[in-house]
């Protein structure tokens, strides 16, 4: 059997970590890591925490203001600043408040509009998010995971191309190939030095093709993880997400990703062992959405040459989602974990 984390053990002091994705998964994560940053508590203390965020969504506010402005979309990025925060009150609250009615700024929210705002400033969408993490007190740093005008496009198994995160996002069990266009993008100079820096790397939770893959596929990121000495930590998802993971299971996310990034090998995979309720298998059924890592892989010690780490990681509630500090700690423990 794997590794199961029922008491939480201890990790060096002032440990560097740099997280990848987006969406709702990655925003989590941070929330729970930042309760370590500068920590008093000695076996938990994160010195610097990092995050690579994907650029590719095409929906919503983010789409209109990247279509309209030729931004990055900046929705994904604009919840892992409101995540890093140090004053989660007022500001973040402001940055999270989405326009209502019917005019033209309904189903905007105002962080978006502000980074958009300060991008026309700044003249540079990478200082729009510097300067706003600072009106944040951020307890991190936030980098784009490229400042190119990026998209993602995927060749599907019948040889046809599928273009935008959104489309993307509905045909998942028929891709054969993810990609970006332009596929010459290049990352932020400071995101490449801070996973050189890293003693931790993690990748997830988060939407596999539209949010934890892209970053993966921007020139220079892989390499850079791959050449890394940090422990590189793969976070599954809780649920399968419909129209994107139909019927995936923790091995099969690992494979695509090494399908995409075939010299990126993880240390750890980290699963949930804990069974979500009835009710909430009832609700997720009728989306089409089942739970990964209760069967199947939970035998498993390793998978993709990742050691299987086990923990109880659901939050109290009717959604299903990770719990913030608990998946935090767990990651922190894998800087000390043997192979």
């Amino acid at each position: 059997m794997g590794r199961t984390f029922d008491r939480f053990q201890t990790v060096k002091k002032g440990v560097n970590i740099v997280t990848i994705g987006g969406g709702t998964g990655l925003a989590t994560l941070l929330s729970g890591l930042k309760t370590f940053v500068g920590s008093d508590v000695e076996d938990c203390n994160v010195a610097a925490l990092s995050a690579i965020v994907a650029v590719t969504d095409d929906g919503g506010s983010s789409g209109r203001l990247r279509d309209e402005f030729r931004i990055p979309p900046p929705g994904d990025i604009r919840n892992c600043m409101v995540a890093l925060s140090e004053d989660s009150s007022l500001l973040s609250r402001l940055f999270q408040h989405r326009f209502a009615g019917d005019g033209d700024l309904s189903g905007h929210s105002f962080g978006n509009l502000f980074l958009a705002a300060l991008s026309d400033v700044t003249g540079d969408f990478a200082e729009a998010v510097k300067l706003s993490s600072e009106i944040l007190a951020s307890k991190g740093h936030i980098y784009p995971a490229t400042d190119s005008d990026v998209r993602i496009a995927a060749r599907l198994d019948d040889e046809t191309v599928v273009r935008g995160e959104t489309n993307v996002g509905r045909v998942g069990s028929k891709i054969v190939r993810l990609f970006l266009e332009p596929e010459g993008c290049e990352p932020m100079p400071e995101a490449l030095g801070a996973i050189e820096q890293a003693d931790i790397i993690t990748v997830g939770p988060g939407s596999l093709f539209t949010s934890l893959l892209p970053p993966l596929l921007v020139r220079g990121v892989p390499e850079a993880i791959e050449k890394s000495e940090a422990r590189k930590v793969f976070v599954c998802n809780l649920m399968t997400q419909p129209g994107e993971t139909d019927g995936l299971s923790a091995r099969r996310h690992l494979e695509i990703v090494r399908r995409h990034a075939p010299n990126l090998n993880f240390d750890f995979l980290v699963v949930n062992s804990q069974p979500i309720t009835s009710r909430q298998s009832q609700l997720y059924e009728t989306e089409g959405a089942e739970q990964i890592g209760i069967h199947g892989s939970m035998a498993d010690e390793s998978i993709e040459g990742a050691a299987v780490v086990r923990a109880e990681l659901l939050s109290p509630g009717e959604k299903v989602r990770h719990d913030p500090v608990r998946l935090a700690r767990v990651v922190l423990n894998c800087a000390e974990k043997k192979d």
